[in-house]
């Protein structure tokens, strides 16, 4: 695993947050259109970042590996660089909000698999399911709690 610290995102990083996002969801997120990509694309900079708490994963050279939001106890974003993957970046993000931000819930996209694994791996069941995202589009999601 790389050497890394986790420290809070300041509004001067959005951009760089923004740019691991939108690697993240084209590598995980296979069942986005590109007009979804196009159209959550200014929500996330200009709304979604400031309403969590976010945290980021950097390396020694400061760069932004992965990031976490949350809101309410809810692990809001998830996303690690694609580059970064399989490095416990994730895990060190998701045990980081569970001690330190009280993280109990976590929303997630039924399609993206992968996701849905790793938080079962790490203590998470599905207790519902919402057809529509939070955009009222047509990505059906599961909402999972800490066992």
């Amino acid at each position: 695993m790389k050497n890394i610290f986790i420290d809070t995102i300041h509004k001067d990083e959005y951009l760089e947050v923004l740019k691991v996002w939108e690697a993240s969801v084209r590598a995980t997120h296979d069942f986005l259109k590109e007009e979804d990509i196009t159209y959550y694309k200014p929500l996330i900079l200009n709304t979604y970042l400031d309403a969590v708490e976010l945290r980021s994963a950097k390396d020694g050279d400061n760069r932004i590996l992965g990031f976490l939001g949350v809101a309410n106890q809810n692990l809001e974003m998830l996303f690690i660089h694609p580059e970064n993957r399989g490095q416990s970046i994730g895990k060190e993000l998701l045990n980081y909000s569970i001690k330190e931000l009280s993280v109990s819930k976590v929303d997630v996209n039924e399609q993206n698999e992968q996701a849905v694994g790793f938080y079962k791996h790490f203590g998470f069941e599905i207790i519902s399911r919402s057809e529509l995202d939070a955009s009222e589009k047509p990505y059906p999601i599961l909402h999972m709690v800490l066992k």
